[in-house]
C-alpha cells in the first residue's frame, strides 16, 4: 500500500522546514533591495537573508518555531485515509526525532510536551476526495508568534485610528490594515496575510489560513477580491512598521483574500497572519506508490539562487561589545538604537520558566545575567546537547512576569522580539536593565553564535521551555528598550498609527 508514501511525506516535512519556496524568496529579496543600506531595517533583512541561505545549505530549521504542521490532502476515491493519517503522523514524529521539527505539541491541561509533535489535534490533517488520479499533499508550518497575531473582526465595529468599519469591502480593507498594524514586530514582519470574508467564526479562520496556500504572485479569480488585494498591497507598506517593527519600507509581502457565505446576522473578517518565514510546500504523488511525481511551489531542477552575494551581516565597528555577567553601569550606558555583540553565558527562558520564577528560586544565579526568550531546537548525542536552531520568541507573553523577575533576581539583559509593555519598560529603569531585539526567525544565524551548551535546567518542561545554559560569542541584537524610558517599539507604533489615520478613506 503506497510503499513510498512515508518517505515522500518525510521529505516534504524536512524541505518545508528548511527551505523557503521561490515566490517567498523573491519577495524577501525585493524587500531587502528596497531598504536603505545601513538602516535597522536593512540590517534585519540582511540577517534574515543570510539565515535563509544557511538553512537551505545545512538543512536546518529556518525558524526554531516550526509551528503547527497543517496538511491539506486531496486523494482519489478508494484511498485509505486512515492509513495515510497514520503514516503522516509517523513522518512527523521521525522529523522531530531528527531535529528538523521542534517538539511543539503540548497538553493544554497539564502543560506536558509530548516530545514527538503528536497529540490530540496535532498535526492538523484535512482530507478531501477529488476526481484526479494523483495525491496532492500540501503543508504549511505557521509558528506561534504569528499565530498569536491572527485577528477576527465582527462588522460593523470601531477600529483604532480607522474609525467605523461597515459591512462592505471598504470595511474589510480597514480590518486588514488594522490587523497588519496591530501585529507590529510581534509577528516577525514583513509578513503575509490570508483573509476570509464571511463564514462563521470557525470556517472563517480555516478559510483564511487556506489562502496562505496561494502563491504570492497569484491573481484572485474574483475580480472584486483581486482589486482589494492589489489595493492593500499598494498602501499597506506606507505604514512603515517595517522589518521586525524597526520601521522601514516593507511591512507586508502578500495579501490573499477569500470569501464564504455567511448568516444574515453575522459578518466576520478573519485574518491569518504569517511571518516572513512563510514555510509552505507541496507534492503531487503517484496514487499507486506514493512516490513523488513533482513538487508544488518549487522545481528541484531549478538551482536555488542565494539570497546574498556577499558575506551577510557586516559589522560597522560601532557595535558595543558586552561580556556577561554585566554590571548596572554597563547597561545604563546603552541607549535605544545601539547594536550590541554579546559574549559569555546566557540563559534561555520562555513562558514556563517565567511562570516558575514567580514562585520558585531560579536554578542558577541570575545576577548580571542575560535572559533569552528562546525555545531552541536541540539534538542530543550521548550526553552532549547541540542547539541546531535558536531564534527569539515573541516577548510580550512574558509581560506579566518580566518586571518582577528583573527586580527580584538582578537580570541585566533581556533578549527577545517584538518588544514589551509599559510595566517592563518601567522596571528596566528601576532595575538598571535593557531589552534587546534579536531578529525573529533567524534561527540558523543565531545558532552559529552558540559555542556550546553548558547545562540545562527545568528540562521537565520540555526542550522548548527548559532553561538552557549557553555559551555565546558575538551574539548581535539591537537595543530597542533602554533603562532611560525609551522604547523604539512605542515610537514605531505611534508613528505607524498616525499613518493608519491617513488610510481611513
Amino acid at each position: 500500500m503506497l510503499p513510498s508514501f512515508f518517505d515522500s511525506i518525510l521529505e516534504l516535512i524536512v524541505r518545508t522546514a528548511t527551505d523557503l519556496p521561490p515566490d517567498v524568496r523573491a519577495a524577501m529579496r525585493g524587500a531587502l533591495g528596497g531598504e536603505t543600506a545601513g538602516t535597522r531595517a536593512s540590517q534585519a533583512l540582511t540577517i534574515i537573508a543570510q539565515n535563509i541561505d544557511l538553512a537551505a545549505d545545512g538543512e536546518g530549521a529556518i525558524c526554531q518555531d516550526t509551528g503547527m504542521p497543517t496538511f491539506e490532502v486531496k486523494v482519489p476515491v478508494g484511498i485509505n485515509q486512515i492509513w495515510m493519517k497514520e503514516q503522516i503522523r509517523a513522518a512527523i514524529a521521525e522529523a522531530t526525532r531528527r531535529g528538523k521539527l521542534r517538539p511543539n505539541s503540548v497538553d493544554s491541561i497539564t502543560g506536558k510536551n509530548s516530545g514527538d509533535n503528536l497529540g490530540p489535534g496535532t498535526p492538523i490533517i484535512h482530507f478531501e476526495q477529488w476526481a484526479q488520479d494523483e495525491i496532492d499533499v500540501r503543508l504549511i508550518l505557521k509558528g506561534g508568534g504569528c499565530e498569536n497575531m491572527n485577528a477576527q473582526y465582527s462588522l460593523p465595529c470601531e477600529l483604532a485610528h480607522l474609525g467605523r468599519a461597515d459591512r462592505t469591502l471598504e470595511g474589510v480593507r480597514k480590518c486588514i490594515l488594522h490587523a497588519v498594524w496591530q501585529a507590529q514586530g510581534k509577528g516577525c514582519s514583513p509578513g503575509a496575510v490570508g483573509v476570509c470574508v464571511g463564514g462563521d467564526r470557525t470556517a472563517g479562520y480555516l478559510h483564511a489560513k487556506e489562502q496562505l496556500f496561494r502563491t504570492l504572485d497569484d491573481v484572485n479569480e474574483d475580480a472584486r477580491l483581486a482589486e482589494l488585494e492589489a489595493s492593500i498591497m499598494k498602501t499597506v507598506n506606507a505604514l512603515e512598521v517595517g522589518p521586525m517593527g524597526f520601521a522601514g519600507k516593507t511591512t507586508l509581502i502578500g495579501c490573499k483574500i477569500g470569501a464564504l457565505n455567511r448568516l444574515p446576522a453575522s459578518f466576520f473578517v478573519s485574518v491569518a497572519y504569517d511571518c516572513w518565514a512563510y514555510r509552505r510546500l507541496g507534492l503531487s504523488l503517484d496514487a499507486s506508490t506514493g512516490a513523488i511525481r513533482h513538487w508544488i511551489y518549487r522545481d528541484p531542477a531549478v538551482p536555488i539562487v542565494p539570497m546574498l552575494d556577499q558575506s551577510g551581516f557586516q559589522r560597522t565597528g560601532r557595535e558595543v561589545r558586552l561580556q556577561s555577567p554585566l554590571t548596572e553601569a554597563q547597561v545604563r550606558d546603552l541607549h535605544v538604537g545601539d547594536v550590541v555583540l554579546i559574549s559569555g553565558r546566557l540563559f534561555t527562558g520562555r513562558d514556563a520558566v517565567h511562570a516558575h520564577l514567580m514562585k520558585h528560586e531560579p536554578p542558577v544565579d541570575l545576577r548580571g545575567a542575560v535572559l533569552y526568550h528562546c525555545g531552541p531546537v536541540v539534538t542530543k548525542n550521548g550526553e552532549t546537547w547541540t542547539v541546531t536552531a535558536a531564534g527569539p520568541t515573541t516577548s510580550i507573553r512574558e509581560e506579566p512576569y518580566q518586571g518582577d523577575i528583573l527586580k527580584r533576581y538582578g537580570v541585566r539583559v533581556v533578549i527577545g522580539k517584538g518588544g514589551m509593555g509599559e510595566r517592563t519598560l518601567k522596571a528596566l529603569g528601576e532595575a538598571g536593565a535593557v531589552y534587546l531585539n534579536a531578529i525573529g526567525g533567524a534561527a540558523q544565524f543565531y545558532a552559529r553564535c552558540i559555542q556550546r551548551v553548558d547545562d540545562v535546567s527545568l528540562l521537565e518542561f520540555g526542550t522548548p521551555e527548559a532553561m538552557w545554559h549557553l555559551e555565546v560569542r558575538d551574539f548581535p541584537a539591537i537595543v530597542t528598550m533602554d533603562s532611560h524610558g525609551q522604547s523604539l517599539h512605542q515610537q514605531v507604533e505611534q508613528a505607524s498609527g498616525e499613518q493608519l489615520e491617513l488610510m481611513r478613506g
